[in-house]
């Protein structure tokens, strides 16, 4: 099938050739053949131009011989009479001359002298008149040639044979001249008609190679490229398949390599009957418990471990998972009474239908286990000295919360309490009967009531500002930044670049109100600033505030650590603070370059 398909492919690409062949020779032939054709044509249509031009200029020539003959019957002088008659004979041999070319042909004028029956007819039916005036012409001149003072007279019956023969002369060779221009107008319309005839032939020979050389091999064409391409995915198919399936068997054996060379690299290998009795101990396994080859009937957790407690463990994994297998960690002990640690797989095996026997397949995890110890003892100590520390700052933040609570409790005693005090006195002090002491103690009272009201909102203002709950945070902040600034004389600007106004959850603008009101009053008590600068932009998910100072700026260094609790407590609360919101803190100062604090809030999407 094979080679019938094949012998059928050459034959199909043998006939295509053939034809391809055969089409373009046509073409070609019919190319050379209206070349040669056309070129011919056009060649002998070289020299009609050439017959047309000499033809009209037999009659100039004619008009000129005339003109002469009559120059020399009115001529006296002798000298002048010699130029005209040389003249004339000049014009006579040119005019004679082409005559005979136009009829019997001339290479030097390039004519052919291949005239048609008619323009040969109107030849000689001009050519007595030719005759006449060429013997008259030639008979003028033997005279004057032979007495140039020969009297006009003698040669007048010539000058009268010119004269009449002239206007014939003329009229026929003006319908030569028009003869050979409607000839040389057919030749050019039988050319024409000659490329007409000659592109539709090319045409209907394009066309029926076309319908049945090219569309016919177009469609070979396409058919064989359609099963090629059928052919190329059939042979793609098989070409992933065979890929896969060598991927898949290199996949096999790399797989068998790997396997068989973890068995033969395998550190502990042993085979053992169900009730524990080893069977069969690898060198490296017997090497590390020191089993001696001749003691081959040995318990294997008696192998395992010099301890009770450990071979008691072994003996119940045997006994419980002789059937299921199982795998995990066991603590074993050399005689030497050094810990070892394995990782241990029991595998039921059955070599023969008869019996059974459990496969054992272990490594040494010893450091790996030590290490893994050693990281929980230090996880512990870890999580230990994180406790503390945790502890540390959960005590000074009650102790600041009490500090705080004193100080609202000094202030409201102090301040509001005592301005009350005095209010009271104040009131019980008033005599309504002595009315100007009255109005001057009410003065007095209205003055005392817009303290303490200034004392109460202040107070309230540093617990929890109401703007806050009702407005958001950036009014917040705009309120926190304009009451400190009036308190404490510093020029305290809060500016908001992008026009941030959203609001957040409670719990978020609480710690960003408290972190910011920290970090300022951090400038005003600690940097000895003057100026203090609040910044918020925002961004799709990020929200920043940045508070800057020109104060005096310190070493970071030195307050991050509060391991012991002394110092840097209020970088300590803003961390948490910030960490608790999931926000992030940054911290910027140099000793004379102030500081700066930057808040980096994640916004989250409502």
């Amino acid at each position: 099938m094979a080679g019938k398909r094949n012998s059928l492919d050459q034959s199909t690409f043998e006939r295509l050739r053939r034809l391809y062949i055969i089409a373009l020779s046509a073409i070609a032939l019919s190319v050379i053949v209206s070349q040669i054709l056309i070129r011919k044509h056009l060649k002998d249509q070289e020299s009609d131009s050439g017959v047309i031009n000499v033809a009209g200029r037999q009659r100039m020539l004619s008009q000129k011989l005339t003109k002469e003959i009559l120059s020399l019957s009115t001529e006296d002088n002798y000298s002048e009479r010699i130029v005209i008659k040389d003249n004339l004979k000049h014009t006579l041999s040119v005019w004679v001359q082409s005559h005979n070319a136009l009829q019997k042909g001339n290479d030097s004028l390039g004519l052919p002298g291949s005239n048609s029956k008619i323009v040969s007819g109107m030849f000689d039916a001009m050519n007595p008149a030719f005759n006449t005036i060429k013997s008259a012409s030639e008979t003028i001149i033997e005279q004057i040639e032979h007495s140039p003072d020969v009297p006009t007279e003698i040669f007048a019956k010539e000058i009268e044979k010119v004269k009449l023969n002239e206007g014939g002369f003329l009229q026929k060779m003006d319908g030569i001249v028009n003869q050979y221009d409607l000839e040389a107008e057919e030749k050019v319309a039988w050319l024409r008609k000659l490329e007409m005839f000659l592109m539709a032939f090319t045409l209907l020979l394009l066309l029926a190679e076309f319908l049945f050389i090219f569309w016919p091999t177009a469609k070979t064409v396409k058919n064989s490229l359609s099963e090629l391409i059928s052919a190329e995915k059939k042979a793609k198919e098989m070409a992933y398949n065979a890929d896969v399936l060598s991927e898949a068997k290199e996949k096999s054996i790399k797989e068998l390599r790997a396997l068989s060379h973890a068995m033969d690299e395998t550190l502990l290998f042993a085979r053992i009957s169900p009730d524990g009795t080893v069977l069969h101990m690898g060198k490296k396994f017997s090497k590390l418990f020191k089993l001696s080859k001749f003691n081959k009937a040995a318990n294997f957790a008696k192998v395992l471990s010099v301890n009770e407690n450990e071979q008691e463990v072994i003996d119940d994994l045997i006994s419980k998972y002789k059937k299921t297998g199982w795998q995990g960690e066991v603590k074993a002990s050399t005689k030497t009474n050094e810990d070892v640690w394995l990782e241990m797989a029991i595998i039921p095996f059955n070599p023969v239908n008869e019996r059974s026997e459990l496969l054992i397949i272990a490594s040494d995890i010893t450091r790996r286990k030590e290490g893994q110890l050693e990281i929980e003892r230090l996880t512990k100590e870890s999580f230990e000295e994180k406790m503390n520390q945790q502890k540390i700052v959960s005590s000074k933040i009650i102790e600041n919360q009490e500090k705080e609570q004193n100080r609202i409790a000094k202030d409201v005693h102090d301040g509001i309490g005592q301005m009350l005090t005095g209010l009271k006195y104040n009131l019980e002090s008033i005599d309504i009967s002595d009315i100007d002491k009255t109005a001057s103690k009410i003065e007095h009272l209205k003055e005392l009531t817009a303290n303490i009201i200034k004392g109460v909102r202040t107070a309230t203002f540093n617990l929890t500002p109401p703007e806050l709950a009702d407005h958001g945070i950036v009014p917040a902040l705009t309120k926190l930044t304009q009451e400190l600034a009036k308190l404490t004389g510093k020029q305290i600007i809060l500016y908001n670049k992008t026009d941030f106004g959203g609001r957040l959850d409670s719990l978020t603008e609480i710690n960003i109100y408290r972190i910011t009101q920290e970090a300022i009053n951090n400038a005003i008590k600690y940097a000895d600033s003057t100026h203090i600068l609040v910044s918020l932009s925002s961004s799709k998910n990020i929200l920043s505030i940045v508070i800057d100072d020109n104060g005096k700026g310190f070493d970071p260094g030195k307050v991050k650590k509060v391991k012991k609790g002394d110092g840097g407590m209020g970088m300590t609360f803003m961390k948490e603070r910030i960490k608790y919101i999931d926000g992030r803190l940054f911290l910027h100062s140099e000793p004379g370059k102030g500081t700066r604090v930057t808040l980096n809030i994640p916004l989250k999407e409502a």
